[in-house]
């Protein structure tokens, strides 16, 4: 069933008031689609049009003066009017070569009436007809949409949509898609198959209309219509609108439906993260459940959500991790563990790059508008040690719980950390039952802290930047926000109370710098204020 739901230049030509015309120039452009009929004779124009305009004029506004002409010609041109129509006779005997060419070079359609017409009729004639195919578009349209959400319950793949789009069209559909696998309804040969070929479609083109077929921020591809005969029109592209959005919600319930399945294979993912596995056992496994694949390296991240989050929904947020992170270059396989959500990267780009790589695809999952519109809130996550050994994935996942326990003390508010950047911190874990030494840092620190408490000195946070910055004292001033006078002020304290020799001697400047990372850790960082308020108080 193909739809009429546009006039063509062409197709007015053959109705009964324009039996004695003749066209003399743009005989290209009698595809463009015509919205609407004007009578004008008036010279300046260009602001009384809209675009796809055919105009009927007697030539009064030239009188047969070339250069007139051509100016309104121009204009016509300029505001994408869909043609002109000259009445000859009374004020207009002949049209001027100039004229003609300028016609011909823009594809733009001139005919001639050959007798006296009435333009009212014809207005009213082809109005009609406009208003008749706009009425008759939208019960299409409907009846569209019904049969093709009629499909969307029934059908396994896009084949059956984009012959329905096809049907209705009755232009060449083609899906290209981001495997390659494009999809040709009606079939067309292989040299125009080929992906080459489509490439050198001309896309700028009114004879063509694309649009991407994206879900869950995941490009799959693109669905286009290519016509050989008329220029795409409205319904041509409110049908190819209404497909789009019918193909990615086929594809999101194939990736939903994929995605359970996934989470259904927790047994030996549980067994995996408990180190259960060997090197081959591990490959085997992940062979059999995810597919053949070439994994460079692995690291978990747990993930911790609101306890609320129901099943439907937990599986749409791995859907959409899994599908930025797939950009970035890892397989994921997602698992529930104590409360936690537990992501499995598998590192598949052998670049070196994993952890920038993985930052990005973080960065994008908390910048997003899809946790907002969800309701989703991701309170804390933590990244384990990186592995180049499946055997090795229960110590990236020991680790990253580690990480998530000392993230959760040390530095709250922050929403990502990494293993690997904890340093000081994971030494100072090992002791963290040993009695001595909070007293080892009473010895180091306590002068500095009872300081702070009793004049809000603030010494032990310029101590601890002043210490990061190498000793910098521009950089240190810079980080701190205060002037240089207030930070000389702060130095000379520290020096009386931890002696001068505090950043010389490199031993005693180390375990100074171990019992600021202890004290950090076993008191916590709520202690600490806003810097920039109250040094500026201090200065």
């Amino acid at each position: 069933m193909q739809h009429q739901s546009s006039l063509a230049v062409k197709d007015i030509l053959n109705r009964k008031h324009f039996e004695k015309t003749k066209v003399i120039a743009g005989f290209e452009g009698l595809t463009r689609q015509v919205k609407w009929v004007h009578v004008v004779e008036v010279p300046n124009i260009k602001k009384l049009l809209n675009g796809n305009e055919l105009i009927l004029s007697t030539g009064i506004v030239w009188k047969e003066n070339d250069d007139l002409l051509l100016d309104f010609l121009q204009q016509l041109i300029d505001c994408g009017a869909a043609g002109l129509c000259i009445e000859i006779g009374t004020y207009t005997s002949t049209i001027p070569e100039s004229v003609i060419e300028l016609a011909d070079r823009n594809r733009f359609p001139i005919i001639l009436f050959m007798e006296e017409v009435q333009f009212v009729n014809i207005t009213q004639d082809i109005h009609a007809q406009l208003i008749n195919q706009h009425y008759q578009t939208i019960q299409d349209l409907e009846q569209y949409s019904l049969k093709l959400n009629q499909k969307l319950l029934t059908i396994e793949n896009s084949q059956e949509m984009l012959k329905l789009m096809h049907e209705y069209t009755g232009l060449q559909v083609i899906m290209k898609t981001s495997d390659e696998k494009d999809l040709y309804v009606p079939e067309v040969n292989e040299e125009r198959k080929s992906r080459e070929a489509l490439q050198q479609l001309p896309y700028d083109s009114p004879f063509v209309a694309k649009r991407p077929v994206n879900v869950m921020e995941r490009h799959f591809g693109e669905l286009f219509l290519f016509s050989t005969e008329r220029e795409i029109n409205e319904f041509d592209l409110l049908i190819l609108d209404r497909t789009t959005t019918a193909l990615a919600q086929l594809f999101l319930r194939e990736l939903y439906v994929e995605e359970k399945r996934r989470t259904e294979k927790n047994e030996w993912i549980t067994r995996w993260v408990d180190g259960e596995y060997s090197e081959q056992e591990s490959l085997v496994n992940l062979v059999y459940y995810e597919g053949k694949m070439k994994v460079y390296g692995a690291t978990v991240a747990i993930c911790k959500l609101p306890p609320s989050i129901s099943n439907s929904d937990r599986t749409y947020l791995n859907l959409f991790i899994r599908s930025i992170f797939e950009q970035q270059g890892f397989h994921l396989i997602s698992t529930d563990r104590h409360g936690y959500a537990v992501y499995i990267l598998l590192n598949l780009r052998g670049d070196g790059a994993w952890k920038q790589r993985l930052s990005q695809g973080m960065d994008r999952v908390m910048n997003t508008d899809f946790l907002k519109k969800h309701a989703f809130q991701i309170k804390r996550i933590a990244v384990g040690q990186y592995t180049e050994h499946l055997n090795k994935v229960g110590t990236a996942y020991l680790t990253a719980s580690e990480t998530l326990k000392l993230q959760k003390k040390i530095q709250p508010d922050r929403l990502c950390m990494y293993y690997e950047d904890l340093h000081m911190h994971r030494v100072i874990s090992l002791f963290k039952t040993q009695n001595e030494f909070q007293e080892m840092i009473s010895e180091y620190l306590q002068p500095v802290i009872e300081y702070d408490r009793k004049y809000n000195g603030k010494l032990l946070q310029t101590l601890k930047v002043y210490l990061s910055c190498n000793g910098s004292k521009k950089e240190t001033a810079k980080q701190l926000y205060v002037v240089r006078q207030t930070l000389y002020y702060r130095i000379e304290k520290l020096e009386k109370l931890l002696g001068e020799d505090f950043m010389s001697n490199s031993e005693k400047r180390l375990a100074i710098e171990l019992m600021l990372f202890a004290h950090e850790y076993l008191n916590g960082s709520g202690n600490e204020q806003n810097v920039k308020t109250d040094d500026q108080v201090m200065s």
